[in-house]
């Protein structure tokens, strides 16, 4: 797995090089020092994941995500920072990043890396309890209007509640394949692109 660090404080970006590369699967190929390294980077080295503070000086770590987003709609951004504002989560929710989490959970940030890396959506357990409550629309939708029957909403309910494709399965008594299915076919016929904007889909609309 390749990544690339970027946090405005060196010393924090160095120590999480060292502190990643303790683990033999990941290799942090670049650091940088702010939002335009970030972009340059990730279009030099095309990582598997892009770990990234928010507040840097210059182009923000939010800013960089959606630059880098727009481009390159595959790209698996993880942010890492010390900030809880609601409209950083928001942000970074909506330009389709893959996780965000606070950097005092220093012991979660190797297996968010691994869990995005296998197509997970990671978000510490304080940005969770948030998220309905940031995202949560007033007015409740017919979600047959989209062709998406009550399998397919108690899908989507399990991805916005952060489970993952094994977990769906185990409570659905579903294969971990059919769920696959359902989630690609979900988002075709929502035109979504991943399972953070299915989230984010159905906390607007519930």
């Amino acid at each position: 797995m390749k990544v690339i660090v970027i946090d405005d404080d060196r010393l924090v970006s160095v120590s999480l090089k060292t502190i990643l590369e303790a683990d033999p699967e990941i290799e942090v190929v670049a650091l940088g020092n702010s939002g335009g390294e970030a972009v340059v980077l990730y279009n030099e080295y095309k990582p598997d994941i892009l770990l990234m503070d928010i507040r840097m000086d210059g182009m923000t770590g939010l800013e960089a995500g959606e630059l880098i987003l727009a481009e390159d709609r595959d790209a698996r951004i993880l942010y890492l920072t010390t900030f809880l504002d609601d409209e950083y989560i928001i942000k970074a929710l909506k330009i389709g990043a893959k996780g965000y989490l606070l950097k005092q959970a220093f012991e979660s940030i190797v297996p968010a890396l691994k869990a995005v890396y296998s197509g997970q959506s990671v978000f510490g357990d304080e940005i969770v309890t948030k998220i309905p409550m940031l995202l949560g629309g007033e007015a409740a939708v017919d979600f047959s209007a989209y062709s998406i029957s009550e399998r397919d909403l108690e899908i989507i309910e399990g991805v916005a509640q952060g489970l993952s494709n094994r977990e769906i399965s185990e409570t659905l008594f579903l294969s971990e394949g059919t769920v696959r299915n359902y989630i690609s076919n979900i988002l075709d016929k929502l035109e979504l692109r991943d399972r953070t904007q299915l989230a984010i889909f159905y906390f607007n609309h519930k």
